[in-house]
């Protein structure tokens, strides 16, 4: 089998340049004859134990298991199309009886890890967390909210951001991607896209800040409520699916990552993620509906992850979002880095606003809230902005048209990839669901147009690439497509203010 593609260049390489007209890039490289190989990078480490700071985002008892899941394949039961699934009593039992202790399931790599934590609560065999554990969470989850941004950050930080445990070894990214790609070898390929140019000068001074958007589908909705029909429930087995997520992070190899609707932090992005030197937030919906999916993995989520060594945090803050003076499902991420390279500073936030149609009013509240909230933090724009979102809305919304006339002085990143610089691009989802096939400009990623520059932005999938039954699918793991920018500061932020 030939050797799988490399990583997509940034820009200055070879490759660059307008979208790839060519679907498909090269298969994967062939797996390897051990398998303890592939296990020793892709096995994330065990959760950290509960306790009273983590009630934000409960998940079953048992340990999860990590990239290849072997051990753990029950606890991803399917819960089919249109409703939840039912495991069976001799399945549940087992699950239980898996359960040894983190460290006999665990190679030598993690072994040491995994005997230096507590041992978490005995296993809850047979007890699926459904609408009973909706309404536990759900009055737990009030003791996390904050009625502001201001007092957020201090209330959430110790239950969201990255647990205090003994540091893991850092993982070689590369080889990582490479085991990815042996778990993926039976799947098709990913598709090329190739990152455009938008620099109107030639490149110089310090390396760009590279970042990522993305809704990377929750697995329980996927799974449990979604309803894709032309999807396989094959296609969205975790145990694969979030090797496809991981390679398409891995390839790319953002600075900043914004994610949504992760509801795998805990024994999945968070383990592996921190060892590969980002540092890690995470913060739950409140009343989740991945809570609702039988043998679901707790409440879905935003999350934040920057690379230490580029990166210092300054502040962070855990936003609740509001409508109409109501605390609503939807939240926010915002925080304040300093870029070790140049000693600015900048705010970076991710956020999910409330899903379908319908609720045009109700996201633009949240979107005023949100942009007040990042006012305050940025101080009236003076600090520089880049917002990540699935903002659920079209460009033709009102809360699209608050960001745009904004007092931040904002501008959608992607909409430099049309001919006139004004245009968003015509999809960022496209889904086929009973209702028929949705296509809608949903994801976006705003910036603070006077302090920044978009270097170049990562071409779209084109409808050759995504093929006839739409997304999820085989060889993408999501309904969303991941945004992906490089920018540099500008060297006087005031004079275009």
């Amino acid at each position: 089998m030939a050797a799988s593609r490399p990583a997509p260049p940034r820009v200055g390489t070879s490759g660059e340049g307008a979208a790839s007209r060519c679907p498909r890039v090269t298969s994967r490289r062939a797996a390897p004859a051990c398998p303890c190989l592939i296990r020793r990078r892709l096995r994330a480490c065990p959760p950290s134990p509960p306790s009273v700071t983590r009630v934000a985002a409960p998940r079953p008892a048992d340990v999860s298991a990590g990239l290849t899941g072997e051990p753990w394949a029950g606890r991803y039961h399917s819960a089919g199309r249109g409703g939840t699934g039912r495991t069976s009593a001799g399945a549940a039992a087992s699950a239980g009886a898996m359960y040894q202790g983190p460290a006999r399931c665990l190679c030598p790599l993690l072994r040491r890890a995994a005997t230096a934590s507590t041992a978490p609560p005995p296993p809850r065999a047979g007890c699926p967390m459904g609408s009973g554990s909706s309404r536990l969470y759900s009055a737990l989850a009030k003791t996390l909210s904050s009625s502001s941004a201001a007092t957020a950050a201090p209330q959430h930080r110790e239950c969201v951001g990255q647990p205090e445990a003994a540091p893991l070894e850092p993982i070689d990214p590369q080889e990582l991607l490479e085991e990815c790609q042996v778990v993926l070898r039976r799947r098709p390929p990913r598709c090329q896209r190739d990152f455009v140019d938008l620099r109107q000068k030639a490149a110089g001074g310090p390396r760009p800040i590279r970042v990522m958007q993305w809704n990377i589908l929750a697995q329980a909705l996927g799974e449990g409520k979604d309803n894709f029909v032309q999807c396989p429930m094959e296609a969205l087995k975790w145990e694969e699916r979030k090797c496809l997520i991981l390679e398409e992070i891995l390839a790319y190899k953002p600075d900043i990552l914004c994610l949504q609707e992760v509801d795998h932090y805990f024994d999945t992005f968070e383990p592996l993620l921190s060892r590969l030197g980002y540092q890690c937030t995470f913060f739950p919906k409140p009343w989740s509906p991945c809570l609702d999916v039988e043998r679901n993995n707790g409440p879905d989520g935003c999350a934040l992850f920057f690379l230490k060594d580029r990166f210092e945090l300054i502040n962070s803050a855990n936003i609740r979002l509001t409508a109409m003076k109501l605390k609503t499902n939807q939240v926010a991420i915002a925080q304040t880095l300093k870029c070790h390279e140049t000693g600015r500073l900048f705010c970076i936030a991710v956020t999910h606003l409330k899903a379908r149609t319908g609720w045009e009013r109700f996201r633009s509240a949240q979107g005023c809230d949100l942009l007040q909230n990042l006012k305050s933090i940025t101080q009236g724009a003076k600090i520089p902005l880049i917002i990540c979102g699935d903002f659920n809305a079209e460009p033709t919304e009102e809360v699209y048209r608050e960001f745009s006339n904004s007092s931040l002085n904002l501008n959608s990143a992607y909409k430099l990839l049309s001919p006139d610089g004004q245009s968003e691009p015509p999809y960022t989802t496209w889904k086929i669901r009973p209702s028929g096939e949705c296509r809608h400009t949903l994801d976006y990623i705003w910036y603070s147009q006077h302090a920044l520059n978009v270097n170049s932005a990562l071409g779209l999938l084109t409808e050759e690439q995504i093929g006839p039954n739409r997304l999820p699918s085989f060889n993408y793991p999501s309904d969303h497509l991941s945004l992906v920018c490089d920018f540099s500061f500008n060297q006087d932020p005031d004079r275009l203010l």
